[in-house]
């Protein structure tokens, strides 16, 4: 830091970052007032004591060591490259920050006695943002897994095709397949599968010789426990009994997980990477729910009539179990899956709070229908929860298309969505609401009249620059208001005639009262009306409706 000793602390007291610079005994000697806002400690409690009231106790030992060695040899790290590292916040709990080191020199100036100075910077919403878009990647992938086999003619195609899907799709580099001999009392190779101009040859050679026993190796385990086995390291982990194979091949993490259809084991199937890698919990859960979705899958190719059941549960994951209870407001909501033939829907909704007792309401649409649009389904739900922390619609839905965008393959797969924040208050409500190429909401006021809401925007997927604009508006006693898709606007009669926008209207200006649970019966039936008859095929249908009750008579 080439600045005086007088102007540094100045300039770091306005720093929005922590600021901690140690000395060469490990005692802190300066810490800016930003540690308050990321870990909780008054700058005065901080200084004079040793760094390791900021490290996490079972951290601690490797973090004096290491501090040992910086000032034997000097930093490892180049001078300003950051790092991501878990720190002690005041009331016990860890947080991930990313720290920048600088050291300093003598005459370097800055603080007197510091030889060291950390930049700490909080990256736990952005970690949990990521994670969340992680997950929603494996969702992915295992949704166009289960798409591969429900293509597939035959349980033995669908294997075939089980293991370049996986690995393609979770970035690893080969596959083995293990089904239970006739007998049952082993695990005998079914396939292997490596990616595109890559073999293992080792590991080939060796697999196709060898069966397993229950609780024997890394399939056996995977048999005998029902969960996803994870060895980070093949050529030295006792459990994995192909080190020789996998040292040749070059082969050092794996991971195999159990295929089952009830208790029924139908295979294991075992990944390998070239790279040593954790395999973080997010994965271990999407590949256990995948062995238990194969397994399903595969029965369900013998037995036709169970394919919509499967559906119908993938499409429940992608819809809220019940709707939480809000403080002074109804909740009601409606979902109709669309054509009959199609395995899930792309319409979704969700009702989440938000730490500051709002809470975040969305509604979305993607375009199609089938396992692709369900994929985007799930990670446009998954991303705005993760991005929800934020408490701005227009945010919420910035994320979701950022997300989009990173995501997108194949053929273009754009979402509308309704995002809202409410805040609850005694008198009246307050939202905030930003549209993204959705229809506009419609507001039914205390007298019967209804009028649309929020400012019309672009859908999301598209145009990485778009921006949202927010609208505020009044839920005052008496009031409701209504989401949904186009799936109730768009249902055609059998003239083709659409439901439209005054019909709607006009069905929610004949209710009584603005009744949560009235109002989307009402609009259900009316569309169901519309399409009694029809010679067109229904869209997916989804009808949220927020209602604050009348205030009652003193």
């Amino acid at each position: 830091m080439p600045t005086s000793g007088v102007a540094a602390p100045a300039l770091l007291e306005a720093l929005p970052d922590a600021v901690v610079v140690i000395n060469a005994s490990g005692c802190i000697v300066y810490v800016n007032p930003a540690v308050r806002t990321l870990l909780g400690h008054e700058p005065g409690d901080l200084r004079g004591r040793p760094l390791t009231i900021l490290v996490p106790a079972e951290l601690r030992d490797a973090y004096e060591a290491g501090f040992a060695n910086l000032l034997a040899h000097g930093p490892a790290r180049p001078r300003g490259e950051p790092g991501q590292i878990p720190v002690l916040h005041a009331d016990g709990t860890e947080v991930t920050v990313e720290v920048t080191l600088s050291w300093l020199a003598e005459g370097d100036g800055g603080v007197a006695g510091g030889v060291l100075i950390g930049v700490l910077r909080d990256v736990s919403a952005s970690l949990r943002l990521e994670r969340q878009l992680q997950v929603g990647r494996y969702l992915n992938a295992t949704l166009r897994v289960t798409a591969a086999l429900a293509a597939a003619p035959d349980a033995d195609v669908a294997f075939e095709q089980l293991l370049p899907t996986l690995c393609a799709e979770l970035d690893w580099d080969a596959a083995t397949l293990w089904q239970p001999e006739s007998c049952g009392g082993r695990l005998a190779h079914a396939g292997t599968w490596t990616a595109p101009g890559s073999t293992v040859p080792s590991l080939h050679d060796d697999t196709r010789l060898r069966t397993f026993l229950r609780g024997e190796g890394m399939p056996g385990l995977a048999w005998q426990s029902r969960e996803p086995v994870v060895i980070e390291d093949l050529w030295a982990d006792p459990r994995f009994l192909r080190p020789s194979a996998a040292r040749a091949d070059g082969l050092r993490t794996g991971v195999a997980f159990p295929v089952l259809r009830g208790d029924t084991l139908l295979g294991v199937c075992e990944l390998f990477s070239r790279e040593q890698r954790p395999v973080p919990p997010e994965l271990l859960d999407v590949l256990a729910s995948a062995g238990r979705q194969i397994g399903q899958f595969l029965a369900r190719l013998r037995a036709e009539s169970e394919l919509r059941e499967l559906a119908d549960t993938l499409q429940r994951s992608l819809l809220p179990a019940h709707l939480p209870s809000v403080p002074g407001v109804q909740l009601a909501a409606r979902y109709r899956a669309g054509a009959e033939g199609v395995f899930v829907g792309g319409d979704t909704y969700d009702v989440l709070p938000l730490p500051d007792d709002r809470w975040m309401v969305l509604i979305a649409d993607v375009c199609g229908t089938g396992a692709e649009a369900a994929a985007i389904t799930a990670l446009t739900r998954h991303t705005a929860r993760a991005a929800a922390s934020a408490g701005s619609p227009s945010e919420v839905l910035r994320a979701v298309n950022a997300a989009l965008l990173h995501e997108q393959s194949g053929p273009l797969r754009f979402v509308t969505a309704c995002c809202l924040v409410l805040e609850p208050g005694e008198a009246c409500h307050r939202v905030s609401l930003s549209v993204a190429g959705h229809p506009l909401p419609l507001l039914r006021t205390a007298d019967g009249r209804v009028v649309g809401a929020g400012t019309a925007g672009l859908p999301l997927g598209i145009d990485p620059g778009v921006g949202f604009a927010e609208t505020r508006i009044d839920l005052p006693p008496g009031t409701t208001l209504v989401l949904y898709t186009d799936g109730v606007t768009e249902a055609r009669d059998d003239a083709g005639t659409q439901f439209g926008e005054d019909r709607l209207a006009a069905v929610l200006t004949a209710l009584t009262s603005g009744d949560a649970e009235r109002t989307v019966a009402a609009v259900s039936a009316a569309v169901e009306e519309q399409l009694q008859g029809s010679r067109y095929e229904a869209d997916d249908l989804a009808v949220l409706a927020l209602a604050v009750p009348p205030a009652q008579p003193v």
